[in-house]
This record gives C-alpha cells, structure tokens and sequence, in this order.
C-alpha cells in the first residue's frame, strides 16, 4: 500500500517514466527524452517489443496472419513500413550472432542513455527467458549505427527545414566560397 501511495504522489508531481518506446517506435526521443535526460529522471518503457510486433513472427510477407495477438488486438501502434525496414536490419544481426530478433530489439532498447527499466511481458516460459538473455547480448558499434539509421526519426518541421537549409547554403559555398 505505502508503494502505491508514493506511486501516486510522485505521479502528481513530476513526469509518470512509463512509456511504451521500442526500436521501431522511437517517438518518445522528439520531446519527451531530452527532457527525462536534463532533469535526471529515468525511463521505464513497457511494451518494448510493440505488443509483439519486433517479436520475430511478423514481415513484411507474413505481417498479421495467424494465431497472435496483433491480429485482432494491434497495439501499440507502429509505423509498419519502418517497422519492416527495423526487423530486416534486426534479422540480419540477429542471425549474424545467433540470437533472435526479439533479444536483438531489447539489447537495442537497455543501451538506451535514458532507459533505466523495462517492463516485459512473456506468455510462455521460453519468451521470458529469451527476453532476459537480451542483458548479455553486446551489439557492436556498427550494428548500433545500423540500427539507430534504420529506425530513426523523419526529421520534423522546422528540423528538417535547417538541414535542407545547410545544405543548400554549404553547396553553394562549395561552388563560390566566400572573397573569391
């Protein structure tokens, strides 16, 4: 009782650290995380592997079909088309390391700077197992650049409006620089 008490006082006074944030679902980074980072709070995400979804059972092929639980119950929401492009760079370091998908998406998630917990949710001993292996896998430098490319965010106005900006200018600086 004296937990759920606290639970609820700190929920009124500051930030709730529960969110769903996953590799192929990474919207929490626009506002939410930056802020979590400069005032020191941590983040505990449930649902990371997207309700299923970076499981290892959907593709692009096979998205949605048979007995699971996105069949009938799709949340939370993903974009699918990045989704699919997450699993296929996921699958390839998966199969690379001999792990699966699923443990390859939570390994991605626990290097997270502002992921200090994750929920889990298994129905079958297995899944818990392969979801708890995840704290030993070491993705490499590279396989964490592959993977941040993949699944970041498009870029949103006005971000997006600067780059294309500097681009423009530094291609034109390149072309004529400046006291020539």
């Amino acid at each position: 009782m004296a937990a759920l008490k606290l639970d609820f006082s700190l929920s009124k006074s500051a930030p709730d650290p529960r969110r769903s944030g996953t590799i192929a679902g990474r919207d929490l980074e626009g506002e939410l995380v930056p802020m979590m980072e400069s005032e020191g709070i941590g983040l505990m995400v449930w649902s990371p592997l997207a309700g299923g979804f970076l499981s290892g059972k959907y593709s692009r092929d096979g998205a949605k079909e048979g007995d699971n639980r996105r069949a009938t119950f799709d949340f939370p929401p993903v974009n699918e088309e990045r989704g699919y492009d997450v699993i296929d760079a996921m699958k390839a370091i998966a199969e690379a390391k001999g792990v699966s998908i699923a443990r390859n998406a939570l390994a991605w998630l626990l290097l997270q700077k502002a992921v200090t917990s994750v929920i889990i949710g298994a129905k079958k001993p297995e899944q818990l197992d392969n979801n708890i292996a995840a704290t030993v896998v070491a993705l490499t430098d590279a396989e964490l650049k592959t993977l941040d490319e993949v699944s970041k965010l498009p870029a949103e106005y006005p971000g997006w409006v600067f780059e294309f900006q500097s681009k423009v200018r530094g291609d034109q600086l390149k072309q004529e620089p400046r006291g020539a």
